[in-house]
């Protein structure tokens, strides 16, 4: 289905429904958390190249581990997601070409290979496995698998002529064996030689050699998906965030209302002309540049993986809500910014956390535009109108797909139809989110030299925003 940014110079060649915003008072709109973050990760286990939905640490856990030593970034970077409140995280693991899973092979009495074990995904986790006679059956046979000295998992199969068709039924059928694959090699004697704590072997978790290009696959990937955010596991590469900055700009253009997040280095992060010529560089409502770095549980956290927890913060959120003066959990920032220093960064389009003697709070809540383009006005400049611009966008245009798009005739019937709903649609938006003063009508102007298949109509509604600046005047009297 068709949809995106439309203009009267340039229409789409698809039929479907199409949005554009221009400023007037304000433009904005819709109420209700969205909540869907994608992100890639490198991690030591885990589905290779492959979109996993994650809600919570729980699952995190079980699908990634909590490696966090090398290269390593799925639990850091997914946990500070998740600690912001986002609702579901689309993880994608990378891999380079030299990914490869472990494994074992176990023979019989005559020393002939039987049996395979192999991890189900690539990785140099430090397996091992044993195999025994059962202590209570002597007809069965234990095969135990272990993570260094901890014992992982008991598998239990039947001995006898069939033993090897046994044990691959018995790990393969296992719903609970969340590790290890098994393959029958060979029929052999009949039997499985017992050994003692024997490693797997060639496996290798594939994140030395990742590169942008596999970063560009991801987000291919993501792109057939549906969500709401985007950030990188820490990368900072200059030319990686540049190839992000196109990314979210041309599928916004498309339709698909989306916003990254971004960061840089510790080191850039001692600057704050360095994060604040990273913003200008990106100059864009659809991309957030968060410019310190936040402590932690004792760990300190780079603005570049900071921004994996405002990417969560600012996605989970309803859309009444505003990311300016949010809590975080965090326990201190650095640098903590001098007055100047914090204002440079806000006229610079830099999201900045401080330390304002008790707690770490998110300053403003903005994007990295300041350089505005026709039709634009302050309201673009802040994450809350967009992401409420982006809702109706992407709300309007699902119900016309749904019920409008092809479906009803283009006659005066079938467009006081369409207006009718996105009126009701509307009303749920007031007062929460918009003055109950908003219109929704044709658009006369351009209707008057619409195609037969064409049809224009327009909204205008003033967006309630958070509050935000208090000013007041204290009258003395002496």
């Amino acid at each position: 289905m068709a949809g995106g940014i439309w203009s009267e110079t340039e229409k789409p060649v698809r039929p479907g429904f199409y949005m554009r915003f221009v400023a007037a008072a304000l433009a904005a709109i819709q109420p209700g958390a969205r909540g869907i973050l994608a992100i890639p990760v490198k991690a030591n286990w885990g589905p290779a190249e492959t979109i996993v939905e994650i809600t919570t640490e729980k699952e995190l856990i079980s699908t990634y581990n909590t490696e966090e030593t090398g290269n390593y970034t799925a639990y850091q970077c997914i946990r500070l997601a998740l600690l912001g409140g986002i609702k579901t995280v689309l993880g994608y693991r990378l891999v380079d070409g030299a990914a490869a899973k472990a494994n074992i092979s176990l023979q019989d009495g005559a020393a002939a290979n039987v049996l395979k074990l192999e991890t189900k995904y690539p990785s140099t986790r430090v397996f091992k496995v044993t195999t025994r006679d059962n202590a209570v059956d002597g007809t069965k046979q234990d095969l135990v698998l272990y993570e260094g000295t901890t014992q992982l998992y008991v598998f239990t199969f039947a001995k006898g002529a069939a033993v090897v068709d046994n044990a691959v039924a018995a790990i393969n059928g296992d719903s609970k064996n969340i590790w290890i694959d098994a393959t029958k090699l060979a029929a052999g004697n009949g039997t499985i030689a017992n050994v003692v704590s024997q490693p797997f072997a060639g496996g290798n978790d594939g994140t030395a050699g990742v590169v942008n290009a596999d970063y560009i696959d991801a987000m291919t990937a993501f792109e057939a998906r549906v969500f709401n955010a985007f950030t990188l596991d820490g990368a900072t590469d200059a030319a990686l965030q540049t190839s992000v900055s196109a990314w979210v700009q041309r599928l916004r253009n498309e339709g698909k209302k989306i916003i990254a997040y971004l960061g840089g280095t510790a080191a850039n992060d001692a600057d704050i002309t360095v994060a604040n010529a990273r913003s200008t560089g990106f100059n864009h409502e659809g991309i957030v540049n968060v410019g310190v770095s936040a402590l932690l549980d004792g760990v300190w956290y780079p603005s570049s993986k900071v921004a994996c927890y405002v990417a969560g913060k600012g996605t989970g959120q309803a859309l009444r809500e505003s990311l300016t003066y949010a809590t975080t959990p965090f326990d201190d920032v650095q640098p903590r910014l001098t007055h100047n220093q914090v204002v440079s960064a806000l006229q610079a389009g830099t999201l900045v956390l401080i330390h304002d003697g008790e707690k770490v709070i998110i300053e403003h809540g903005l994007n990295t535009l300041t350089s505005l383009r026709e039709g634009q006005n302050g309201a673009f400049r802040k994450i809350k109108p967009i992401r409420i611009m982006d809702a109706i966008d992407v709300d309007t245009t699902k119900a016309a797909h749904n019920n409008y798009v092809g479906k009803v005739l283009n006659n005066a019937d079938g467009q006081a139809a369409l207006l009718s709903a996105i009126k009701k649609y509307f009303e749920t938006l007031s007062p929460t989110l918009i003055d109950s003063d908003f219109t929704v009508e044709v658009d006369k102007e351009l209707q008057a030299n619409a195609a037969g298949d064409e049809f224009y109509w327009k909204w205008n509604a003033r967006v309630i925003d958070s509050m935000e600046k208090i000013f007041g005047t204290g009258i003395v009297r002496y």
